[in-house]
């Protein structure tokens, strides 16, 4: 069986996929990074591939200042690398409509709460932990989604729950999540390699249930 081949998008730090590069070395996911691209020049994400070896390019705005250009310039460069999966990890851009249709159901986002609560745009980093607090939620966790045209709304394929405590501040409960994002991120991946997880079904079935994402029940 040939390794699933995984592309990246990530913006900053990039601690998503390194957790997934961690578990393609370690053999527990049967997968191998083959290209990052970044908004960001001096991102964390960028040194990070550096280090591990992994073809990394910069493209953003400042490269490409037409959105067109750019959009076609990501998916060439995803398409040149061979990258069958794509995983956001951190990327604080939407991705435009050349890549989106090139890798139909093939592009995974990572979001820090139980979607579809707690998503959509401005829903990023801190404030979505913060709003999770303000809330009262009782549970909070990573959701791990396809992306579409729109911010969190694609189809929900894994979801992990983690507990609020009382007491809990923006950064306790951050990292709470951030652990299982760790997690869950290349386990779905897993999945995927296998063939035990059909992305083009998922997508299927979610559009002939005619909503988006999956119902959101706190007391799961």
């Amino acid at each position: 069986m040939n390794r699933l081949r995984l592309g990246f998008l990530a913006s900053h730090g990039g601690s998503n996929m390194q957790a997934i590069i961690d578990a393609c070395r370690h053999g527990t996911l049967y997968a191998e990074p083959c290209v990052l691209i970044s908004n960001n020049s001096r991102s964390g994400a960028m040194e990070r591939a550096a280090r591990e070896g992994i073809p990394a390019r910069h493209l953003s705005s400042v490269t490409h200042p037409e959105p067109e250009a750019l959009d076609r310039a990501i998916m060439e460069t995803l398409q040149h690398y061979g990258a069958e999966i794509i995983c956001l990890a951190g990327y604080m851009r939407k991705l435009g409509p050349q890549t989106l249709n090139a890798y139909k159901n093939r592009v995974l986002n990572i979001h820090p709460a139980l979607l579809p609560r707690f998503g959509g745009q401005g829903f990023y980093g801190e404030r979505v932990h913060a709003a999770v607090l303000a809330a009262g939620e009782r549970k909070s966790g990573p959701t791990v989604h396809l992306v579409d045209a729109h911010y969190d709304q694609g189809p929900i394929v894994a979801q992990r729950r983690v507990p609020v405590y009382t007491g809990d501040t923006v950064e306790t409960l951050a990292a709470r999540v951030l652990e299982e994002e760790h997690r869950i991120y290349p386990e779905t991946l897993q999945r995927i390699a296998t063939g035990e997880l059909d992305l083009d079904a998922l997508a299927a079935a979610d559009r002939t249930q005619s909503h988006g994402n999956a119902p959101y029940n706190p007391e799961d």
